[in-house]
């Protein structure tokens, strides 16, 4: 196995357990725990750091995996269509960073990109869990549960991947 190769999987095994571990850190915070989404940082980091097939193993995994092993969040529907999101969050970080010119705002809109692309997968996998019933979800309930739920979420997302992605990035090419 190549050096490059051992490393992706040792960070998305790293991301992995950063999402299995997270959600027990923000669950101190009841009001917006939660909220926080805490699972969808190591997966749109793991697309960034160690690329799209990598991603997608470690963001689809990573709820079905956490409720298995610890109950939450629920498997049906929740986890399932959790595992969709955070892969499609991961896939899509991971092909439009490596597209775009390596620039400080390329990571925004990767980000900005792959967040919208993950919640529209969720409420896609939601919509089909709910028997493609619009009334049990339609779009105010994919407004509340992709947006308006998920606005802390989504505001230290914005604030938390880019500086990290930035600094990361810069500590290991000037290490090489």
């Amino acid at each position: 196995m190549k050096h490059s190769e051992l490393k992706k999987m040792v960070l998305s095994a790293l991301f992995l357990a950063l999402g299995l571990v997270l959600p027990f850190l923000t669950g101190q915070i009841p009001e917006i725990g939660s909220m926080l989404c805490p699972m969808h940082i190591p997966a749109l980091l793991c697309g960034f750091f160690c690329g799209w097939k990598w991603g997608l193993l470690v963001g689809f995994v990573t709820p079905l995996l956490r409720s298995m092993l610890f109950g939450m969040p629920p498997m049906y529907p929740v986890a399932v269509c959790m595992s969709l999101e955070l892969a499609t969050y991961a896939v899509v970080s991971a092909i439009m960073y490596a597209k775009l010119p390596e620039k400080k705002s390329s990571v925004y809109v990767a980000l900005i990109t792959a967040m919208i692309a993950g919640r529209i997968v969720w409420g896609a996998a939601r919509f089909v869990c709910a028997g493609l019933n619009v009334s049990a979800f339609g779009l105010s309930a994919f407004w509340a549960g992709a947006v308006t739920t998920a606005i802390p979420g989504i505001i230290l997302q914005i604030i938390v991947i880019p500086v990290l992605v930035i600094a990361l990035k810069k500590y290991t090419q000037s290490e090489q």
